[in-house]
């Protein structure tokens, strides 16, 4: 039985075959809705993913954080449309006319079909990214908080559903741009696992508790010796 609390929890199928994620699938699926499927499993196995997703009740949000020129990326899209995924996601740092262009198009292509529009959320910055690397590196001078709430704000106002942001910023976004925004938060980790690389990261409770819509979770799920164990001690974190 799927609780509303664990709708808010994307399991991330950050594996490289469709056996091992289709075997994590058949574990979690008479509690977990979402599955994330990534660039990893998407390169390896194509839409193939997806559809065996599907095929056990799922729903797929396709993380390929598409970044590219506005025709190319709104192409993209549309593909990931007639795969009737939930959810895909694009770097806002695209560029207004790649979003409207995506938004519009995919839009379009849902409205001819008469089929559900999937959800756009805008990638603000990777949560392996702190300030130190946003200014040395990528040669931005504003905090994350300042230069997440900037693209927050442009995504927003170019159509898309919701962003991308670690849970550090989901207040701020939340603030800036309101209640039906939909804030999908990465760099969640348990108070029982291991940071990994993440550097912008959260429990999942506090991350829930600053306004996040949805969590995803990977590592400290799928590389559990059991999975489901795992995913129902967050719950229990959550509650």
């Amino acid at each position: 039985m799927r609780s509303e609390l664990a709708k808010k929890i994307v399991v991330a199928l950050d594996v490289s075959t469709i056996e091992d994620a289709e075997a994590i699938v058949l574990k979690l699926k008479d509690q977990v809705t979402y599955f994330k499927i990534g660039s990893i499993l998407f390169t390896r196995c194509g839409p193939e993913c997806v559809r065996m997703v599907k095929k056990h009740g799922c729903e797929v949000f396709l993380d390929l954080k598409y970044h590219d020129i506005p025709n190319t990326v709104s192409n993209a899209a549309v593909e990931a449309a007639k795969l009737d995924v939930w959810m895909f996601n694009l770097h806002i740092a695209g560029g207004e006319d790649m979003i409207n262009m995506t938004v519009e198009k995919v839009s379009d292509f849902c409205s001819q079909n008469n089929t559900r529009k999937s959800l756009i959320l805008g990638v603000t910055l990777l949560t392996s990214i702190n300030n130190e690397i946003l200014k040395n590196t990528m040669m931005v001078n504003k905090s994350s908080h300042d230069y997440i709430k900037t693209l927050a704000i442009k995504g927003k106002n170019s159509g898309l559903d919701g962003i991308v942001a670690s849970p550090n910023e989901v207040d701020i976004v939340r603030k800036e741009c309101g209640e039906d925004f939909i804030i999908l938060t990465p760099g969640i980790r348990p108070t029982w696992a291991s940071t990994d690389d993440q550097k912008r990261l959260s429990t999942p409770r506090n991350a829930v508790e600053r306004g996040a819509n949805y969590l995803v979770i990977g590592r400290p799920i799928i590389k559990a010796q059991d999975p489901l164990n795992a995913f129902n001690k967050i719950l229990d974190e959550l509650d």
